[in-house]
C-alpha cells in the first residue's frame, strides 16, 4: 500500500512512517521542514497551502495519514490565524486534492484530546454534569476542582468517552474540531471512510523542547537540562494521560487497516486511560535527572484556560482497533534519563 503521510518529518508523523515502512508499505511524505528525514521514504518538501503541493501528494495514494499541524496552546490570540492555516486551510486543500482524485479509502486524523476541554464529571448529588467554568477568583484563591452547576458541590473526575461534548477551550482546539468537522463533511460526500485518533498526552523521543508552544513535560526536561527546578502551576493534582509514541504509531497502523464503512468518521481515543498528576510528571522527571537535580516547586500559578482533569477511556480503541497503551509511563521517563529526545504534552 501506498500511504501519503503529512508532516511525516515531525514528532510522531517521523514514528508513524517508520512503522508503516517496518510494515512493509510505501511511504511518500508531505511536509515543509522535516525536523527527522525518514530513510526510504519520498518527500515532497513544501507547505500542504502551496499551490499544487496537494494534489501532487495525493496522486496515486492508497491511504492518507494527516499529521501535518500547528500544535500547543499558543501564546494568545494573535496566533489564531496561524493556527487556522496550518491547520484547517490545510486541510480542506488536502481535502479538495482527495475528492479531485476521487479517493475513495482510508484518512487516518491526526486529532486531539484538546478537543473535549475539561474532561468528564460526576456529582455524587447530579450524575454527570458540566462544571460551572473556573473564575479568576477561584484560583487567586487556590480553588482549583470544579464544582457543580446545581449544587456547587466539589466534582469527581470519570474516564472521557468518545462521545462526550467537544467544547475547545484554545485556538488550537477548536482547529482540531474544525479539522474533525471538514473530514467527517467530506467522508460522507468521497465515500470515504476516516478515522480521527484523538491523542491525549502524547511522549517519547524527537520532541524539540524548547519552543514557546512545548507541553508541560517538555517545559520540566528543559528547566532540568538548564539545572533549574521545574515549576509546576496550581498544586500539581491536575491529572493528564500520557501515551508513548511508540504506542500512538501502533494505533495509526491499526486505523488504517480496520474495517469501516464507507461514508464513515469516527472518533478514537488513544490514551492510557490512567491518570497522572502533573506534580508527579515533575517528580518523575526529576528523578530520571538523579539525585543531584532540583527538585520541582508548586508555584500556585494558573492559565485560566487550563483544563484540571482529563483522563481518557481506551474502551473503543482496545475493542475496535485492537490496540492499547504498551509501555509505562516511568518506563517512558528512563529513555529520558538516557539522554534521549523528547517529552511531549500533545495539547
Amino acid at each position: 500500500m501506498r500511504v501519503l503521510v503529512t508532516g511525516g518529518g515531525g514528532f510522531i508523523g517521523s514514528h508513524v512512517s517508520e512503522a508503516l515502512l517496518r510494515q512493509g508499505h510505501q511511504v511518500r511524505i508531505v511536509d515543509r521542514a522535516p525536523a527527522t528525514r525518514v530513510d526510504g521514504c519520498e518527500l515532497i518538501e513544501a507547505d500542504l497551502n502551496d499551490s499544487g503541493v496537494a494534489d501532487a501528494a495525493v496522486a496515486g495514494v492508497d491511504a492518507v495519514s494527516h499529521h501535518a499541524a500547528r500544535v500547543g496552546m499558543g501564546v494568545d490570540f494573535s496566533d489564531a490565524p496561524g493556527y487556522v492555516t496550518d491547520n484547517d486551510l490545510a486541510t480542506a486543500r488536502l481535502l479538495a486534492a482527495l475528492t479531485a482524485q476521487r479517493f475513495g479509502g482510508r484518512l487516518v486524523l491526526a486529532s486531539s484530546m484538546v478537543v473535549y476541554g475539561e474532561g468528564r464529571y460526576r456529582c455524587g448529588r447530579h450524575g454527570v454534569v458540566t462544571p460551572v467554568p473556573r473564575s479568576r477568583d477561584d484560583l487567586d484563591h487556590r480553588r482549583f476542582e470544579p464544582r457543580c452547576p446545581r449544587c456547587s458541590a466539589p466534582l469527581e473526575w470519570a474516564l472521557v468517552p468518545e462521545d462526550a461534548p467537544l467544547q475547545p477551550r484554545s485556538v488550537y482546539a477548536a482547529s482540531k474540531v474544525a479539522q474533525e468537522h471538514l473530514c467527517s463533511l467530506w467522508a460522507r460526500e468521497a465515500g470515504a471512510s476516516v478515522v480521527a485518533l484523538r491523542y491525549h498526552n502524547v511522549y517519547g523521543p524527537r520532541l524539540p523542547l524548547d519552543t514557546p508552544y512545548a507541553g508541560v513535560a517538555a517545559i520540566f526536561r528543559s528547566a532540568l537540562r538548564r539545572g533549574e527546578a521545574p515549576q509546576v502551576f496550581e498544586d500539581g493534582r491536575q491529572t493528564r494521560d500520557f501515551v508513548h509514541v511508540a504506542d500512538i504509531a501502533r494505533a495509526n497502523l491499526a486505523a488504517l487497516a480496520v474495517s469501516a464503512e464507507a461514508g464513515s468518521a469516527r472518533p478514537v481515543n488513544v490514551c492510557s486511560g490512567r491518570p497522572v498528576t502533573v506534580g508527579e510528571v515533575a517528580d518523575a522527571i526529576a528523578d530520571a535527572f538523579g539525585s543531584d537535580a532540583p527538585r520541582p516547586v508548586l508555584t500556585g500559578r494558573y492559565r485560566l484556560d487550563d483544563v484540571r482533569h482529563v483522563v481518557a477511556s481506551p474502551d473503543l480503541a482496545r475493542s475496535w482497533l485492537g490496540v492499547e497503551a504498551q509501555i509505562p509511563f516511568r518506563a517512558g521517563l528512563a529513555e529520558l534519563a538516557r539522554g534521549e529526545d523528547g517529552l511531549s504534552t500533545t495539547l
